[in-house]
């Protein structure tokens, strides 16, 4: 049986909602609600665990074991993976992708148990030219990269667990770098695959974003 920590610590300062980003109203519910009641209707998935602000432990979700989150979302993983009891396999996801499916839970797992790897991210094919800057900081291009081998990396993130540990077990400096626990898992030497998935599993961070969520998931309810 897999566990999953949502993590839902984020302040959401770029999308403006005056609190946690997590707990702002789309579609009629709080963000963290969607990817809480997806995961729970996956019969893979035992215990979940929700990573949240200090003063707002009292909005985990029924059915979910709410932990205070850290200084760095890896810092906030760490901290629901502490809380998770047993299980080998780790699913690790961001309550501002409130568009994830039970489907695409489950076949994360399925791949994940599959592929062989230390971890197992999801992820859509980058269609923008890609083009890298100067570190110089004048905003020149240095390169433009081959994007047929780019990816968008989003979550849901399937981990063994003793990978995801010993990820974890880096330096506060090391997780405050990390956008993501896969990147951890790749600095260390591991393993880590790729599931394709849709566009449509977008991360909310500005309130345009937060606008098409809602017509989306309102379109869903509607079904």
């Amino acid at each position: 049986m897999a566990v999953a920590l949502i993590v839902a610590a984020g302040r959401g300062e770029r999308l403006g909602s005056g609190g946690p980003k997590a707990l702002t109203n789309v579609a009629g519910r709080p963000m963290l609600d969607w990817s809480v009641r997806a995961a729970q209707a996956v019969s893979a998935i035992g215990t979940i665990v929700v990573a949240l602000p200090g003063n707002y432990l009292n909005k985990a979700p029924r059915g979910t074991i709410g932990v205070v989150g850290g200084a760095s979302r890896s810092e906030s993983v760490r901290a629901a993976l502490r809380a998770a009891g047993e299980g080998d396999v780790v699913v690790v996801h961001d309550a501002a992708r409130p568009l994830v499916t039970p489907e695409m839970f489950a076949m994360a797992i399925v791949q994940f148990e599959r592929c062989g790897a230390d971890a197992l991210v999801t992820a859509a094919p980058v269609t923008d030219t890609i083009k890298q800057v100067s570190a110089q900081g004048d905003m020149r291009v240095s390169a433009t990269l081959e994007r047929s081998r780019l990816w968008a990396v989003q979550t849901p993130q399937v981990f063994h667990r003793p990978a995801l540990e010993w990820a974890l077990s880096a330096s506060p400096g090391q997780l405050a770098r990390a956008t993501d626990d896969a990147s951890l898992i790749e600095q260390g030497g591991g393993i880590v695959a790729v599931m394709p998935a849709g566009d449509e599993n977008f991360k909310i961070t500005t309130p345009l974003d937060l606008r098409l969520a809602e017509m989306l998931l309102t379109g869903r309810r509607g079904r």
